[in-house]
């Protein structure tokens, strides 16, 4: 099966852009395998927290973090009770190989405050702020929302953790590149990260660090730790804010500054980086590595870039051609949406798609 599936790929391999792959690229990808193998590290570790009718999306974006990835993964997945079942039943399914565990956990808040917590926002969605304090025996957490798909392996947002100075506990990507269209610089009624707010759905952690810091804020002049600070900022802010705890961690890193490592937007990319003109640069260049479908984008016909993606990762069944079965036919789909903004970009949403089945082709060659 993998001789016919690398067969078929590097048929393909030689008809793709110049521009994306190259002998250069091969080798590059088969040296980090080698490493990986020479230099094998603890698993990563993967929240997500799931509510509603998130099931579908939650396991589309497990998909995308399976297919990639090189080191082993662990999802810890919060989601309400009546879901339970339905994720271990789809997830007892998956080529695991090894290299994959999940734990599922009830969505918990402080007791005296559950209430108020789980509506904040979108429901459940606060949970996240909580993660630090129930995972106890976690060492880092990469923390996203249910509409992220992944376009190249989880191993290298990771090793990121690798690039945080003594200061840093968290890494995350800014709201916006543009300050034009940004929200929080035009519309924030309270303080935010830099010059355009930062955005949570992909939030890298350094848990052990987090629970041992202690937080500048502006309500004591004694610093907090998390635990302590989380209520008494819902508390001071919560008829000032909009996007609930993403409008707190703003609040946070807005007096704790060097306690943030911030991340290019193609780690991170939502509609609003191309609906009004292209401005991520760094996709630009290198593809999108993250996207994000936050507005529920994947789910309506207002951007048929972002659901093209979507649909194409929930579609792939896992063992089949990744050229055949999902580049080639979402490439064509891609096509069909150049009437739109983000449509006439749509080579940044395949651009490292390609690499990333090229480099995982590459691995299993090196790995036989």
């Amino acid at each position: 099966r993998c001789k016919n599936l690398s067969v078929s790929f590097w048929n393909s391999y030689w008809m793709l852009p110049s521009d994306v792959c190259g002998m250069n690229c091969f080798w590059e990808a088969a040296f980090r395998y080698d490493y990986m193998k020479t230099h094998p590290s603890e698993k990563m570790h993967l929240a997500v927290v799931a509510c509603g009718e998130r099931l579908e999306e939650t396991v589309t974006m497990l998909r995308s973090a399976i297919i990639f990835s090189i080191k082993p993964l662990h999802f810890h997945i919060f989601a309400e009770d009546q879901l339970h079942e339905s994720f271990k039943d789809i997830l007892d399914e998956f080529p695991h190989e090894g290299k994959v565990n999940y734990t599922l956990y009830p969505i918990t808040f402080p007791s005296e405050s559950a209430a108020e917590w789980k509506k904040l926002f979108k429901p459940c969605a606060s949970q996240r702020l909580f993660l630090p304090l129930i995972l106890k025996n976690v060492d880092s957490l990469l923390y996203v929302d249910t509409d992220i798909l992944f376009l190249r392996p989880v191993d290298d947002i990771w090793s990121f953790l690798g690039k945080f100075n003594s200061t840093q506990i968290a890494a995350m990507a800014p709201e916006h590149e543009e300050p034009r269209i940004g929200w929080y610089n035009r519309f924030a009624r309270h303080p935010y990260y830099g010059v355009t707010g930062i955005n949570s759905g992909v939030m890298l952690m350094n848990m052990t660090r987090i629970r041992r810091k202690y937080f500048k804020n502006d309500m004591t002049p004694v610093r907090l730790q998390w635990g302590e600070i989380l209520m008494p900022l819902l508390k001071k802010y919560k008829l000032n804010i909009t996007w609930g705890d993403q409008d707190l961690l703003n609040i946070m890193f807005f007096h704790n500054p060097e306690s943030l490592y911030v991340f290019p937007c193609q780690w991170n990319y939502r509609p609003d980086h191309c609906i009004y003109g292209s401005n991520c640069k760094a996709a630009e260049e290198e593809g999108i590595f993250i996207l994000h479908g936050n507005r529920g984008v994947y789910h309506d016909d207002k951007q048929p870039t972002f659901r093209a993606v979507y649909e194409a990762i929930k579609n792939y069944s896992f063992g089949d051609d990744l050229v055949d079965s999902l580049l080639q036919p979402l490439e064509q789909e891609l096509q069909k949406t150049m009437h739109t903004y983000c449509g006439r970009v749509y080579k940044v949403f395949i651009k490292q798609l390609t690499k990333s089945i090229r480099d995982l082709y590459a691995r299993r060659s090196k790995g036989r």
